[in-house]
């Protein structure tokens, strides 16, 4: 009974090493069916604002759309999802074209002037919490909670799963498009800071920092635990022996505050993050450093867990070229010009936004390509160079992709003159799936890393068919978008 037991976990081991990945084409096919049925969700709303009165019927098209259909992706539809796409196209073009069916708003009695007068204004702050946001973060999450449990089953395509050392694929970009986005709402406490004229000391930015460390810490001192006790099967050439994804996470904090100090100097977080990625690739390249993380012997604790501590350093930078982005994403006027119109913001916003994705990817481009440039490959596994421009092209396309679509359909929300109107406007723009997701994204794709781990130990996973495959991978994400929209619908927020 041991023996079988020591031969299926190392069976799952083998399952998910040594893997080459695929091609970038195809992850971006893959993951543009969310914002494709996005798209669709976005004509049901604004034509016929079938998510305003969040019905159960309203809830399983929501889930359906914006859950069921990048699992899809992920599977049934992995070799087709340009035809994924189009059947996702072809509604939303059919709902479209119908007439419009928007409820009609009962009017409220006038109030007198001495009653208007006293009511508040509600004028709008510097920040605002903007529905493409929200969008990105939340399909991003979904995303990534469903890729790893999918990866156990073989219905999941092996080309998907983490490479061993050269090469993309969807889960390499997953992982650091989880920092991406992380860098992306780290910016709000910066822009706060810069808008009320003050500056925090080091010293207690690092204790602020330390508060947020702490309990990724310890989730990553608990599952250490756990892998080691249950005999978990674990892939050592991800992080190392010890290292995992958690401690990545709960380091970043610190390290980010202390390069905030940077800024004086280098005043901007994407040279910042440019000159990491650039500095830590020459010294992959021109010293014995990269043998070592590769080929190394494990002797002690730091070569056990030499993939986590050095590929830290790229995923510092990821989430500064984040952080980037939030500083022009995040402020409610991207153009400091008064009088400038809502709608000119918006278009300028869209702009930036496609200049910066075009910024790096012309950067990727030319640390990849063997004739016109470096001719680098792309390491998750050391998370080198390429990988950093990677990540921050590939986030850099999705937000856009999100903005425009948000600024297509609900132009109302950028339009908004008060708080209380731009709030209205942010719940209908926004799916309550999503929205969930976002809210509590941490504590999700906590409870997604206990379910994962729940089925792996129960279910022999690499002997199920396509359709048990299928019934288990949508009961699982049922299991956690009904637990993310319970924690919103109560207004619970879980800090960790």
């Amino acid at each position: 009974m041991g023996s079988n037991a020591t031969s299926y976990k190392q069976m799952k081991e083998d399952f998910v090493s040594n893997l080459t990945g695929g091609s970038i084409t195809e992850i971006n096919y893959v993951t543009a069916v969310g914002p494709i049925a996005f798209i669709l969700w976005s004509v049901l709303q604004s034509r016929q604002s079938f998510f305003k009165s969040y019905k159960p019927p309203s809830f399983l098209v929501d889930f359906l759309l914006n859950v069921v259909a990048p699992l899809l992706a992920l599977t049934l539809y992995a070799n087709t999802p340009l035809l994924l796409c189009g059947l996702f196209i072809v509604p939303a073009i059919f709902v479209y074209a119908l007439p419009r069916n928007l409820p009609v708003s009962r009017k409220k009695p006038k109030l007198p002037p001495s009653a208007q007068s006293q009511k508040p204004s509600g004028a709008l702050s510097v920040l605002s919490t903007k529905p493409f946001l929200t969008t990105y973060r939340g399909s991003m999450l979904v995303l990534t909670c469903l890729a790893i449990l999918a990866v156990d089953f073989r219905l999941f395509p092996r080309r998907f799963a983490k490479v061993e050392t050269w090469g993309t694929s969807l889960m390499d970009v997953g992982v650091g498009s989880f920092v991406f986005s992380a860098g992306i709402v780290a910016a709000r406490p910066v822009l706060k800071e810069r808008a009320e004229g003050r500056t925090t000391p080091l010293l207690q930015r690092i204790l602020y920092s330390m508060r947020h460390s702490l309990p990724l810490l310890v989730l990553g001192v608990i599952r250490l635990i756990s892998v080691k006790g249950l005999d978990y099967a674990e892939h050592v050439t991800e992080y190392g022996v010890h290292w995992n994804f958690f401690f990545t996470l709960g380091f970043l904090p610190p390290f980010v505050a202390l390069f905030q100090s940077a800024v004086k100097i280098i005043p901007s977080y994407t040279a910042l993050a440019i000159l990491i990625g650039v500095l830590y690739q020459f010294v992959l390249e021109s010293t014995n450093l990269k043998a070592f993380i590769l080929v190394a012997p494990r002797t002690d604790l730091f070569s056990m867990n030499r993939e986590g501590i050095f590929s830290f350093i790229g995923y510092l930078a990821i989430f500064l070229a984040g952080q980037d982005t939030g500083m022009f994403v995040l402020p409610r006027s991207i153009n400091p010009r008064s009088g400038t119109s809502n709608s000119t913001q918006r278009i300028t916003l869209l702009l930036t936004m496609a200049v910066w994705t075009l910024n790096w990817s012309i950067l990727y481009f030319f640390s990849t390509h063997y004739k016109y440039g470096a001719g680098l490959d792309v390491s998750r596994r050391l998370a080198n160079l390429p990988y950093i421009l990677w990540i921050a092209a590939f986030n850099s396309a999705q937000l856009l992709a999100c903005c425009a679509i948000e600024t297509v359909f609900f132009p109302s929300f950028y339009n908004a003159t008060d708080a209380k109107t731009e709030q209205e406007d942010y719940e209908i723009a926004t799916s309550r799936v999503l929205r969930s997701f976002n809210r509590n994204g941490l504590a999700i794709f906590l409870l997604a890393n206990l379910l994962t781990g729940l089925v792996n130990m129960t279910v022999p996973t690499l002997d199920v068919g396509p359709g048990a495959t299928m019934g288990i991978l949508v009961g699982y994400a049922a299991a956690l978008t009904i637990v993310a929209v319970a924690l919103d619908t109560w207004n619970i927020s879980i800090k960790l």
